[in-house]
């Protein structure tokens, strides 16, 4: 396949970013993915606690999927299972000893991207050092990345996200984002990947002053206790209430496999999001709804170096459809 000078920019973070990170870079060879910077559990945690370093985490999956080393990208997501390294995956290892070494998780970034053959680049929505916090309706305070994820909401409630301290847009993604031809919001965990990549200080701004298209490919299934009840138009209400812009595009699944293929799809208590035509017809984006969802159950075919993804959610998108349909967008 030949690749075309398209700019694209993928914000978020997390396998949702990965898949479709994969499938792009076959399409042009300026893609750059725009990550968040506050997960802090699992091994990314315990080395923002123990060394004070910059959370690599979703940078390392980015990196991986944009990688053209096969060996090198399987060495990166290599995860310990013993020992006092029980739990790390080396690449996290890696970019820590790097920001260490250098004093620059920018610099670590880039240099691992040399390391892996990178096509494209992997860019920090931020470089502060940031923690999410969640305000509940009722006034109470979550602080952190994973208790957030998996905070138990109220059926309706929308909270409210912030990040402490305020964070700076790293100019290396304002600028991706200033030259983009397409930024397409990718799919994944509303409030734990997406939101805190969008509320960045002066990332609203720097989305409206681009003229590129700007896109959300919307989340195939629901997640359990924050967004049980959400539709196709709620997750899209979300995206540009914490980005601040009105999106152009919003790509949505409306094929539902056989019902038996739904229950190895998804884990207990995630549910295909629901749409309605009629109301999305009625919106200032455009709903482009077709199968995007992929024929096959997703399979770990890496566990031994990678157990934690096993855990995973194993619904994905066809991520070929999704990217076919963003070409088909930008050349209309």
């Amino acid at each position: 396949m030949e690749r075309i000078g398209i700019k694209i920019v993928v914000i978020g973070g997390g396998t949702g970013s990965f898949t479709l990170l994969s499938e792009l870079k076959n399409y042009t060879h300026n893609l750059t993915a725009l990550v968040n910077m506050v997960d802090d559990g699992g091994s990314t945690g315990m080395l923002r606690d123990e060394l004070g370093v910059l959370p690599a985490g979703d940078i390392r999956q980015c990196l991986v999927a944009l990688s053209s080393s096969p060996k090198v990208r399987e060495l990166f997501n290599y995860r310990f299972d013993e020992g006092s390294l029980k739990g790390h995956a080396f690449g996290n290892l890696f970019m820590a000893a790097l920001e260490k070494m250098t004093g620059s998780f920018a610099e670590a970034v880039e240099t691992a991207s040399e390391v892996l053959r990178v096509e494209g680049r992997v860019e920090p929505v931020t470089l502060d050092n940031v923690n999410l916090v969640m305000k509940r309706s009722d006034g109470t305070e979550i602080k952190g990345q994973f208790e957030s994820a998996y905070a138990q909401l109220e059926p309706g409630e929308r909270p409210y996200l912030t990040l402490d301290p305020v964070a700076k847009l790293n100019p290396d993604a304002k600028q991706a984002i200033l030259e983009a031809d397409l930024v397409v919001i990718a799919p994944g965990h509303l409030y734990g990947s997406l939101a805190p990549a969008l509320i960045v200080n002066e990332l609203t701004r720097t989305l409206n002053q681009s003229k590129a298209k700007k896109i959300y490919v919307c989340n195939l299934v629901t997640k359990p206790e924050q967004t049980s009840d959400f539709t196709v138009e709620d997750f899209a209400a979300e995206i540009e209430r914490f980005s601040g812009i009105h999106l152009n595009f919003v790509l949505y699944n409306n094929h539902r496999p056989p019902k038996e293929l739904i229950e190895k799809y998804a884990h207990q208590g995630e549910y295909l999001v629901e749409w309605d035509e009629k109301t999305l017809a009625k919106k200032h984006y455009k709903a482009i709804g077709k199968k995007f969802i992929a024929d096959e159950v997703w399979t770990n075919t890496n566990e031994s170096s990678d157990p934690i993804a096993a855990k995973r959610s194993l619904i994905r998108h066809d991520a070929e459809r999704v990217a076919r349909e963003l070409m088909r967008i930008y050349f209309a």
